[in-house]
């Protein structure tokens, strides 16, 4: 799972360069609304209680959460569709594309444009799907036997540190409960939600194929109908320095 950590690293990284000039809270908005289908009470809906975590991390207005909530009440807005794209990009390597959208007669020729354009393809449903796990993710301030301690007696399934944090990996319907376990067990928090991470890492060892593989990344996350991306490739840090 390394290369599936760094990549979250690297996007999380992005995520705040991102909400620091407001770029991230369509997707943000979109995520929220989604997740107030199943019930507007963050309280009693932990996928909402989750958007609306994401959302205050990035600095994003309450009153523009509240609207995205608002949202699923209102008829007349425009409904989205949650739609998982696969595809391969530059070396072979597997690349699912999350969306939220309400028009796919728009969002997929972008999603289409962005594999082509930059070394990769769209592949067919259920080609590359299955060299990924729906987990749940959580990460955490700090590191050691404790903490890997604590996750595990709180049910996670591994732990992998990360400098000064540890990534801790659960069954996707643990979640919610690991994390309320690991809050109530006095951990800190820093993030969590559900993702897919790879089987195996492809390690890539070429650095112009890296080059082409996170041009084709920044494209993808520049649609904003793009929620997230799940990849397979591990790339060394010294490919990734500019």
């Amino acid at each position: 799972m390394s290369g599936h950590s760094k990549w979250s690293t690297i996007k999380r990284e992005k995520g705040a360069k991102d909400a620091a000039r407001g770029a991230i809270f369509t997707k943000l908005g979109n995520l929220i609304a989604i997740a107030a289908r199943s019930g507007t009470d963050p309280d009693t809906n932990f996928a909402l209680r989750l958007a609306i975590d994401k959302a205050k991390a990035a600095n994003m207005p309450t009153a523009n959460i509240q609207r995205a909530i608002d949202r699923v009440k209102d008829k007349s807005a425009a409904q989205l569709t949650e739609l998982l794209y696969e595809g391969y990009g530059p070396g072979g390597t597997a690349i699912l594309v999350e969306v939220a959208t309400d028009n796919t007669n728009r969002t997929y020729p972008e999603v289409r444009l962005a594999f082509s354009k930059h070394g990769g393809n769209i592949a067919d449903k259920g080609s590359v799907a299955f060299q990924f796990d729906h987990k749940g993710m959580i990460r955490v301030k700090g590191g050691g036997d404790d903490i890997m301690l604590a996750a595990l007696d709180a049910g996670a399934e591994d732990v992998q540190e990360e400098g000064a944090e540890s990534v801790i990996y659960t069954a996707n319907t643990d979640l919610a409960r690991v994390r309320d376990a690991l809050r109530a067990a006095g951990l800190e928090i820093l993030e969590a939600e559900l993702t897919y991470v790879p089987n195996m890492t492809v390690p890539v060892t070429d650095k112009d194929t890296a080059g082409k593989i996170m041009r084709l990344m920044d494209a993808l996350d520049d649609i904003d109908e793009v929620q997230n991306t799940h990849v397979n490739f591990d790339i060394p840090e010294e490919f990734l320095e500019q």
